[in-house]
């Protein structure tokens, strides 16, 4: 039976501002009416769960499903439980996952991920990529991997974050056939479907620059990956400029046109990531007893990959 966590409050208090509520309103169907029941009717399902060991049920962690799934609580606790089942299938992508670890360190302080600082126009959060910061040489997909949740773990609790959503650019430069040689073609396939299926975050665009001619087959296969509403939201520049029209340049690292400089921005992210390291720690206490029946289960498992498996295998570095 789903339990632990008996010290949280089951009390919630509106953090946000009369916009953000309207346009949680609007948006994700939310009133203080259908939040109050969601919340109440979550933590029973968790409770009654038979393969649920352990979980958080205070409201910003519950908040994250429902806010996703537009308070349909169906689809919200199957991504919660889809969420829960694949920490335990990857431990070595999602759990573990301490700012304090030399590599995570590392990988942070080289500038290859930082959320930024300042929302977009949409009052979105940014999270921002640069292969070129990231040496695949002395690093492991894993240890990419870990990074990558360790920033949407601290960023997923706040409540401005789950109604307005992310977006995502990415600067490709720099990207080499050691980066991709790091992914099997199974592991991006089953990384897209736990991003897919049980992140509970709202990708709302994702951007990408300076991609490589000789990666395109890459980018065509990532993309293959996605569901249709994803498909719709990548956006390939071919330059800085192009990307500018897209976001506000003052948001960007001042290297790339902005104000603040990419250093600065990672020192006060450091800062911020160790406010958050017993909370993304304590992630590691939940449970959840894997059912293999499952058809998500059955389908991460599958190791067939046909269509553009193919063409990728082919991929040349000119």
């Amino acid at each position: 039976m789903g339990c632990g966590y008996e010290s949280e409050s089951e009390n919630y208090e509106c953090t946000l501002g009369p916009e953000l509520q309207m346009t949680a309103q609007t948006e994700l169907r939310e009133d203080d009416i259908t939040r109050r029941q969601a919340l109440t009717q979550m933590r029973q399902w968790i409770d009654m769960h038979p393969d649920i060991q352990n979980c958080r049920k205070d409201a910003p962690f519950l908040l994250r499903f429902l806010r996703t799934k537009k308070f349909y609580l169906p689809l919200a606790q199957e991504m919660l439980e889809k969420y829960l089942t694949v920490r335990e299938l990857y431990p070595h992508w999602f759990q573990k996952l301490d700012v304090l670890d030399p590599a995570i360190q590392d990988i942070i302080d080289s500038g290859y991920l930082v959320p930024l600082p300042e929302r977009d126009s949409e009052g979105r959060k940014v999270i921002f990529s640069c292969a070129a910061k990231f040496d695949p040489y002395k690093y492991t997909s894993a240890q990419m991997a870990r990074v990558h949740s360790i920033v949407v773990e601290s960023l997923m609790d706040d409540e401005e974050n789950q109604i307005t959503g992310y977006s995502h650019v990415n600067d490709e430069s720099g990207l080499t056939m050691g980066h991709i040689s790091l992914w099997s073609l199974n592991d991006i396939r089953h990384m897209l479907r736990c991003i897919q299926n049980s992140t509970p975050m709202r990708h709302k665009s994702t951007h990408f620059i300076n991609v490589p001619t000789y990666a395109n087959k890459v980018f065509d296969f990532f993309t293959a990956l996605l569901n249709e509403k994803l498909k719709n939201r990548v956006m390939l520049h071919k330059d800085i400029d192009s990307l500018k029209r897209a976001v506000d340049p003052k948001i960007l690292p001042k290297e790339y046109g902005g104000v603040v400089p990419l250093a600065e921005m990672i020192a006060d992210f450091k800062k911020y990531l160790e406010t958050k390291r017993e909370v993304v720690l304590g992630l590691d206490k939940m449970k959840i007893v894997i059912n293999k029946k499952a058809k998500f289960v059955t389908e991460l498992e599958e190791q067939q990959i046909t269509g553009m498996a193919g063409s990728f295998r082919k991929l040349q570095v000119d």
